[in-house]
């Protein structure tokens, strides 16, 4: 039985099409320029807001939709955005008091804002990159939580962090979703707000089967989408764990690894 032709494919940014310096290497540019002249659709899933996504989509030339905050937020570079849900109120608040007495740094988003427990942390200006906004310094979450797209605890504690993740999985059970989008952050989003769900919304919107999708990632989040496309690739610098949960494996995000599957994954499977 042949694999089926690919006609999406749908790329992580952070990890994956950037290098660790948020830079777009000219090589990723390139290639994907070529495959949507060839025909091919191109989107982009990410943890990031819509703001941080948008110049990446405007210097690759796609106008999408795209998915932010994992699919939890549909969005074009026309402007249009649809948010299916975010983390319920009740369980937004629980969750900040789990990470405020932890000690962690909290990252709140919401509604394209950006609002932080702790504007020093050494990783907020890597995530003014990121995201497209700039941090908001706030002593109090509460005003906002009913509109929380995105809670992140940050901390580069890996013991602290495991401890953390496994509290707030106790916490969280099955009325979100909470994933790793690199190792120092724990997300926590709506339950559909996953990349799993979010690859699937994306090829309806571009009336593709799902065994038509390739998908591009490098960390845990980016499984749930792998065990949904046809044809997974994960980026060189990946966890074995997360390596071991796609088809394939392509040069890192500093080597220009999203052209380097394409060329060696993606173009031999493409209609």
């Amino acid at each position: 039985m042949h694999a089926a032709p690919i006609r999406l494919l749908v790329s992580d940014i952070d990890g994956t099409l950037v290098r660790r310096d948020k830079g777009l290497p000219e090589e990723n540019v390139a290639a994907i320029r070529a495959v949507v002249k060839r025909g091919l659709a191109v989107s982009l899933i990410s943890a990031r807001p819509s703001a941080g996504m948008r110049p990446i989509a405007a210097e690759l030339g796609l106008d999408g939709p795209f998915g932010a905050f994992n699919g939890g937020t549909i969005f074009t570079t026309s402007g249009g955005e649809s948010c299916s849900a975010q983390v319920p109120p009740e369980l937004a608040k629980r969750l900040l008091h789990l990470y405020g007495d932890a000690g962690m740094t909290i990252w709140f988003f919401s509604i394209n804002r950006w609002l932080t427990s702790d504007l020093a942390n050494s990783h907020a200006p890597r995530e003014v990159l990121s995201s497209g906004l700039q941090p908001e310094p706030v002593s109090d979450f509460s005003p906002f939580l009913r509109d929380a797209d995105k809670i992140v605890a940050v901390c580069d504690n890996p013991v602290q962090m495991t401890a953390l993740e496994l509290r707030a999985r106790a916490l969280v059970g099955a009325d979100a979703t909470l994933v790793r989008s690199q190792d120092y952050y724990l997300d926590c989003t709506a339950l559909s707000a996953n990349k799993g769900d979010g690859v699937t919304a994306l090829a309806k919107l571009y009336g593709v089967a799902l065994e038509q999708v390739a998908v591009i990632g490098d960390q845990a989040n980016d499984v749930a989408m792998f065990r949904r496309a046809g044809l997974s690739i994960a980026m060189g610098q990946a966890s074995a764990a997360v390596q071991a949960e796609a088809d394939c494996i392509s040069a890192t995000n500093e080597q220009a690894g999203v052209a380097d599957a394409i060329r060696r994954f993606v173009l031999p499977r493409m209609a």
